[in-house]
């Protein structure tokens, strides 16, 4: 019925081929993580190679910034979570997808607000939306002055090693975009002046979120 030729048995891979495959393919897996992966998210540049790519300075950044984030954030819940290993963050960011919390929030209306907030020099603050998994929020957010920034969420019961860093960056002036939550939870910004003058900070957010959490 089929005009199709079978493969032959000499035609076929044999379990030396195979296994030879699978061992390149491993080894590029771990030469990608080391060379590329470890550098750009932790800073981590143990070939060197990172850093004239520029891999290692935006790792160091990513770690910088979700390291002052953490240093301003409120202390965490009376039962956190386990503590994540380096290697298990990794595992966990390069093949599985975040789960959304088992902690539903209630359904939202659509709602607008513009926040102002003023940073001292070397001061950091940080504007947090009430979102459900999925909800989308618009937000345009200006500074009078460069400032570090970190676009986070938090699960509910969130616990050390659990932000997920949505965008960041160093220097800003403004950013704009919409924010779609990964998960129920907490979901908005961190910013830090690093100038030596006060700067005025005024964000913008429309969308589905419950409330806003701020200082």
């Amino acid at each position: 019925m089929y005009n199709t030729d079978l493969p032959t048995r000499a035609e076929l891979p044999s379990s030396k081929q195979l296994l030879r495959s699978t061992a390149i393919a491993a080894a590029a897996a771990v030469a990608i993580l080391i060379t590329v992966v470890l550098p750009a998210e932790y800073g981590i540049d143990p070939t060197g190679v990172g850093r004239p790519l520029g891999l290692t300075e935006m790792g160091e950044l990513k770690m910088q910034l979700a390291a002052e984030a953490a240093a301003d954030r409120a202390p965490p819940a009376a039962t956190p979570g386990p503590r994540s290993s380096l290697p298990g963050a990794i595992f966990a960011g390069l093949f599985i997808r975040p789960a959304a919390a088992q902690t539903a929030l209630p359904a939202v209306a659509a709602r607008t607000d513009e926040t102002i907030i003023t940073l001292r020099p070397n001061q950091g603050i940080e504007v947090k939306l009430d979102m459900r998994s999925g909800a989308r929020v618009n937000f345009n957010w200006t500074a009078t002055g460069p400032v570090n920034y970190d676009m986070h969420g938090e699960p509910p019961t969130a616990g050390r090693n659990s932000t997920y860093s949505y965008r960041n960056g160093r220097g800003s002036s403004g950013e704009q975009g919409e924010l779609i939550a990964r998960f129920d939870g907490t979901h908005g910004w961190f910013w830090r002046n690093r100038s030596d003058r006060d700067l005025t900070v005024t964000l913008r957010t429309s969308g589905d979120y419950a409330r806003i959490i701020r200082p």
